[in-house]
């Protein structure tokens, strides 16, 4: 790759303070010399008119975005409308239409998941996990699907795919099926409700980590019981953790019981979950109490956040714009001034913000990686708040062009 100038790049300098609060976000332009997929130089000073340039037009520059949770190999995305069916039996109603589903789905499985990955490159993203059904009905033909997907865009984004028992590891005997997949792609074990769907807290759980030990791989575990039942699990999964020697290799995704805690319980549960560095990803929901993100964090756990589904049989609704997802984050949370808008961001790029807490540039830096996007905002707390749109992705130094026009709509 030849090295080029991102000129006339609006980067954040600093806060700006009145009567000792953060009022504001000073920024300035600048000139980043792009070198071997890296940051090589930031410069105050315009390049001359013969070295290779790119405008930045005085755009923003934020890091890039990852969506650390979604499932891009079943999805209605690039097809025909088709609304969601009632449900009669909770999560069982859709694991039933599932056996029908997804054969149906499969011959252009392929396809639609190149389209929503089209979507999240459209919306700043350069990191994708996504969960991918590994069952008896399915066998390992999603996962081909996935793998051969994402593999067409491994020169933009990284990826991380989830061998996911969607229909309960053991209660679907897909125990053979998910070792099977972490030979054939898969990347990470996945799990889903040890407790109400395989019925077997311990067994669930200990098989997961066996699993994952052997691929030497992380786990990934959906958890949506509440209460004191979902709690019993994070703790199980906590002592599992522990004794795989996994520290640090252990998601939490959805976690509804975080959002029964309180007070004390709160903290205890957050201080064993920190004990292992287990983190937690959310979609931010909106038809169901969300779990206390900001005191999470204050707390020390490490929250992402990640789309699941986009228009399909479990939910009509969706986007693939996690910047918008950030907003609804930060209004959920009444999140309104400026340090805490521009600290939201962290939320959605691994916890890569442009500035600390003290009001010091962080980011970027000359060596970083050149992944990173412009947006047509005046700083990160106005991106968030105003769901500023994307103008332009790089990966590693690269600029992302889009295979696809930018939909009107989502279901364009």
């Amino acid at each position: 790759m030849k090295s080029y100038w991102l000129k006339n790049v609006r980067l954040e300098k600093g806060f700006i303070f009145e009567e000792g609060r953060i009022a504001g976000t000073e920024t300035e332009i600048c000139h980043l010399k792009i070198e071997d997929g890296k940051i090589a130089e930031i410069s105050y000073t315009a390049p001359l008119p013969e070295e290779n340039q790119v405008d930045a037009k005085e755009n923003l520059l934020l890091p890039s975005l990852r969506d650390m949770h979604i499932h891009i190999d079943k999805t209605y995305y690039g097809g025909p409308w088709k609304a969601c069916t009632p449900l009669t039996k909770g999560i069982f109603t859709r694991l039933e239409e599932e056996k029908e589903l997804l054969p149906k789905l499969l011959p252009t499985a392929g396809e639609r998941a190149e389209k929503m990955i089209e979507l999240l490159l459209q919306n700043g993203h350069t990191h994708i996990r996504t969960h991918c059904n590994v069952d008896p009905v399915i066998g390992l033909k999603n996962l081909e699907a996935t793998v051969n997907a994402l593999g067409k865009y491994k020169d933009v984004l990284t990826y991380e795919i989830v061998a996911f028992p969607q229909h309960g590891l053991l209660k679907s005997n897909s125990v053979q099926l998910i070792r099977d997949a972490m030979r054939n792609g898969a990347t990470l074990v996945g799990g889903v409700d040890p407790a109400t769907v395989d019925r077997n807290i311990e067994k669930s759980l200990e098989t997961i980590f066996d699993i994952a030990v052997e691929a030497d791989a992380g786990v990934d575990i959906h958890l949506h019981d509440p209460n004191s039942l979902g709690a019993f699990t994070f703790e199980r999964m906590a002592h599992y953790t522990k004794e795989a020697g996994m520290k640090g290799k252990a998601t939490i995704s959805h976690g509804i019981a975080l959002g029964d805690l309180q007070g004390n319980a709160l903290e205890e549960m957050s201080a064993m979950l920190n004990e292992q560095n287990i983190d937690v990803t959310t979609t931010v929901p909106v038809n169901r109490p969300t779990i206390p993100i900001p005191t999470l964090d204050k707390l020390g756990i490490k929250v992402s956040v990640g789309h699941d589904s986009i228009t399909d049989h479990w939910s009509p609704f969706g986007t693939g714009n996690t910047i918008q997802k950030i907003s609804i984050l930060a209004e959920r949370f009444r999140m309104i001034e400026e340090y805490s808008l521009s600290a939201s961001l962290k939320y959605a790029t691994g916890g890569v913000t442009p500035l600390n807490e003290k009001g010091e540039r962080v980011w970027p830096n000359v060596g970083d990686d050149a992944t990173m996007m412009l947006v047509k905002a005046s700083c990160s707390a106005e991106a968030v708040a105003r769901r500023s749109e994307v103008e332009s992705l790089f990966f590693k130094g690269k600029k992302v062009e889009s295979k696809l026009e930018k939909p009107r709509s989502v279901l364009a």
